[in-house]
Formats: structure tokens, C-alpha cells, sequence
């Protein structure tokens, strides 16, 4: 088993590889071409996104590839806020919200009131998988702007994480100074989130 798991991984680790070496010979449309699959990596989760935030880095400087991979991270999300909202909602509730669907229904009346710094938080952390949060919000009655207000402040966080430090989880875990730099971050974030939530009366 041990085996198979290591080969597995060795598999991934050596297709990021030569997919991060061809788009990067490609330059400028290489950047162009992640910029695309930065956005649609919150609707396929199974996009290397570290991969093309780091090419971002790599072509346009740490400043711009910051802004570009937030910015297309950011629109991405929104997308498949939107797409859940107006075509995977009412095949959602016909097909798994029924009657008796207590607990399913506990759990998105609590998506319809987090809070937008609870949220923030939550989608800043860079394991968090994007299209779960964009889909159960997208079906949920949350208001679209609370929803880019979170994204806006907490993807920050995550673009960082796979930027500028761009490990992987157990590599992480072993350098509790990252660990240290992304909690303060995350503390940030809840702080900006939780003022501006107050300020535009989402809260």
C-alpha cells in the first residue's frame, strides 16, 4: 500500500513538474494560459493551482504575479458562485433536499448566516477546497456581495502561501515558522473581514 501511495505521489509530483517547465518556455502566453486555469481551478479542484500561481510569480515578478493570480483566483470563485446559484440550485433541492432532510438543511441554513469573516478565514486557508465553499455558498441565500467581500480579503492569504512558499502540506507541517506566518495572516484576515463585515452591515 505503502508502495502504491509513494508512486501515486511521485506520478503527481513529476506532472506538475513537466506542466510547470512547458508553460513556463511558453512565456508570456504560458502566464496567459495559467491565468485561465487559475479561474477554472475553483470549478475543477483537481488543478495543480500552486503549479500556476508559482508560473504567475515566475513570469510577471512576486507584486503583479500576486495581483493577477488573486485577481483571477477571485473571479474564478465567482463564477462558480454564480453557476451554482443559477443552475445547479434548484437540481440541488429537487434531487437531495427532501422532507425529512434535517441535517442537510441544518447545514445550509448555516452557510445562508456565516459570518463574512468566518468565511474569509475559512477560504484563506490554501487546503481548502475552493469549489466546495463556491458551490454550498452559490446554493445557499447568501448575499453575492458578502460572498466576494470574503473571497476579496482571504484569497490574499492563500495566493501568498502558494507564491511565495509554495510547499506542500508536510513540508509545512515540518517549518512551524510558515505555520506561524500563515496563522498571523489568517488573524489579519478575520480582523480587516470582521471591520469591513460591521462597516457595510453584513454582520
Amino acid at each position: 500500500m505503502d508502495l502504491i501511495l509513494f508512486s501515486m505521489q511521485n506520478l503527481i509530483d513529476n506532472l506538475d513538474t513537466f506542466t510547470q517547465e512547458v508553460l513556463m518556455g511558453l512565456g508570456i502566453w504560458g502566464a496567459m494560459i495559467s491565468c485561465l486555469i487559475i479561474t477554472a481551478e475553483s470549478i475543477l479542484p483537481f488543478l495543480p493551482l500552486c503549479v500556476f500561481i508559482t508560473i504567475e510569480f515566475y513570469v510577471f515578478g512576486g507584486p503583479l504575479g500576486f495581483i493577477i493570480s488573486w485577481f483571477f483566483t477571485c473571479l474564478g470563485c465567482l463564477l462558480a458562485f454564480m453557476y451554482s446559484r443559477h443552475f445547479l440550485n434548484d437540481w440541488f433541492y429537487r434531487h437531495f433536499v427532501k422532507k425529512d432532510s434535517v441535517r442537510l438543511k441544518k447545514m445550509i441554513e448555516y452557510v445562508d448566516n456565516i459570518p463574512a469573516s468566518t468565511l474569509a478565514v475559512l477560504v484563506a486557508i490554501p487546503f481548502t477546497p475552493a469549489f466546495l465553499v463556491n458551490f454550498a455558498c452559490g446554493i445557499s441565500k447568501m448575499d453575492v456581495k458578502k460572498f466576494m467581500l470574503a473571497i476579496a480579503i482571504g484569497k490574499p492569504v492563500m495566493v501568498y502561501f502558494w507564491g511565495y512558499i509554495g510547499m506542500t502540506l508536510i513540508e509545512c507541517l515540518t517549518h512551524p515558522i510558515y505555520l506561524l506566518r500563515i496563522g498571523i495572516l489568517l488573524l489579519g484576515t478575520f480582523i480587516v473581514s470582521r471591520i469591513l463585515s460591521r462597516i457595510l452591515k453584513f454582520e
